[in-house]
């Protein structure tokens, strides 16, 4: 994330920053966008003749409008593809558009049946798909999925991906999302720093909590974390109750059951971050901090651990001391019997809208987005994990990228994830709320529990809101 713009990265990179800003997108664009038809639905859905090398149908002098969030990766792999697409398609105008604010940009145009061929829909404040969904805003990458990769053959798009990703741009059995980068969450420790020290990054909480006395013994904060967005501190609580409770537990928040969020292995996870600040473990001040501040004091070793996704290491590039070496390690177990081993899951989410003008055009795109050399050239570039399986295979990988890829490699099919952020934008910024809260030693671990219980049933009981299950 350039840092200038001060804005959560990704997703979100995955789904995260689920602000009052995107609440407010989200409201007025459904009723908006079911009613919107300012375009021909005729000329949307025309292409041109699908043959072996044009599988999507692309009408070959028709213009494409490319939308990308110009955050911490920039867009350079984005306008890379598009040269690819200029190549294979020498009489189309593509236009592209870089930017921050893509919700703020791209709502107008959705509401008004204009919107682009391709829309990164990604950073603060960008349009909650599952409205976009709701209001059926986005085109089903169906026939993406089963077309042939662009360098890899007789492989179709979809077995070119790792394990979840075409999950998680699938809502109600319809895959209409393509998530480029794939990030997992954990720990972040200076190797070269913890070495000196003679520090051994834990596997189990109660290691954690012996670990952390002995740091701040010797003078420094154990943790610090990013306090104007305690969704990044939701990542190792909700990490430490996966593992302990198991997919069942995930099944149950995400599905909106009675009385989920009041499952032990939660509470007993709120009750271990309610531990680190009761113990004075968090670094004070912390509470006030920007993502790039407490990441910039942990990188002064102000701190020795900080909870962040993979994209941790591209975003510190600017800031990071030379021989720092920043690996990731895996949250802790929490009881010793995990049942899961890591958060992970893939971002960056790109749609082709239902109404855009060149929708062959935009998948073929994304054909080209998600081909092997792309996703190679994004991982050289940007020191983070594509969503394409075998991207990073014979690189000489930094210390960041290394680690997580070893951890994604380790987990195998023990990687998880939430899906109720990316469901439920309303209760995802209760379960924010509350955990700035509890870390702040406002509220207990119970009343943690029963607070964002309480959200959950009210958005269970919404008629209003499109409910998704797993």
């Amino acid at each position: 994330m350039n840092p200038s713009t001060q804005l959560r990265p990704y997703p979100t990179r995955r789904s995260l920053l689920w602000t009052a800003a995107t609440a407010a997108l989200s409201a007025p664009l459904l009723t908006a966008c079911v009613t919107a038809g300012a375009k021909d639905e005729g000329e949307a859905a025309a292409g041109g003749e699908k043959t072996a090398g044009n599988p999507m149908g692309v009408r070959a002098g028709a213009p494409l409008e490319v939308v990308v969030f110009k955050g911490g990766y920039g867009d350079d792999y984005a306008i890379a593809a598009e040269r690819e697409y200029t190549r294979r398609y020498p009489q189309a105008k593509v236009d592209h558009k870089g930017l921050q604010k893509v919700g703020e940009a791209m709502q107008p145009r959705f509401v008004a049946g204009n919107p682009p061929d391709v829309v990164d829909n990604t950073g603060a404040g960008r349009l909650d798909i599952a409205t976009l969904v709701g209001a059926g805003q986005l085109t089903d990458l169906a026939g993406l999925l089963d077309a042939p990769a662009l360098d890899q053959p007789g492989v179709k798009v979809r077995d070119t991906l790792l394990p979840g990703v075409v999950d998680d741009g699938t809502f109600g059995g319809t895959t209409v999302a393509l998530n480029f980068t794939y990030t997992a969450w954990g720990l972040w420790f200076s190797r070269s720093f913890f070495a000196g020290r003679g520090w051994t990054f834990p596997k189990t909480w109660a290691e954690m909590l012996t670990l952390c006395a002995e740091i701040k013994k010797a003078g420094l904060a154990p943790w610090t974390y990013q306090g104007k967005y305690p969704e990044y501190l939701n990542d190792p609580l909700l990490s430490l109750a996966a593992k302990a409770g198991g997919l069942e537990l995930i099944k149950a928040v995400d599905n909106l059951q009675p009385n989920a969020w009041r499952q032990e292995p939660l509470v007993q996870a709120a009750g271990a971050i309610a531990e680190l600040a009761g113990r004075g473990y968090l670094m004070a001040g912390s509470e006030a901090l920007s993502h790039t501040e407490a990441q910039a004091a942990w990188c002064r070793r102000k701190a020795a651990l900080i909870p962040c996704g993979s994209w941790l290491e591209s975003e510190q590039k600017g800031v990071t001391p030379a021989g720092f070496d920043m690996v990731m390690g895996a949250v802790p177990s929490l009881t010793g019997d995990d049942k899961l081993a890591l958060q992970a899951a893939s971002s960056e989410s790109f749609v082709v809208p239902a109404k855009a003008k060149n929708p062959a055009g935009g998948q073929e795109y994304l054909r080209i987005l998600f081909s092997k050399a792309s996703a190679t050239a994004f991982a050289k570039a940007n020191s983070t994990l594509p969503a394409v399986a075998g991207a990073t295979d014979g690189l000489e990988l930094s210390s960041g990228l290394g680690s997580v890829r070893d951890a994604v490699a380790a987990a195998g099919a023990g990687t998880f994830s939430y899906r109720f952020r990316t469901w439920y934008a309303p209760l995802a910024k209760a379960v924010d709320d509350a955990t700035g809260e509890l870390a702040n030693r406002r509220i207990s671990p119970a009343d943690w529990s029963t607070r964002i219980q309480k959200a959950a049933d009210a958005v269970a009981r919404d008629t209003a809101v499109t409910k998704y299950t797993r």
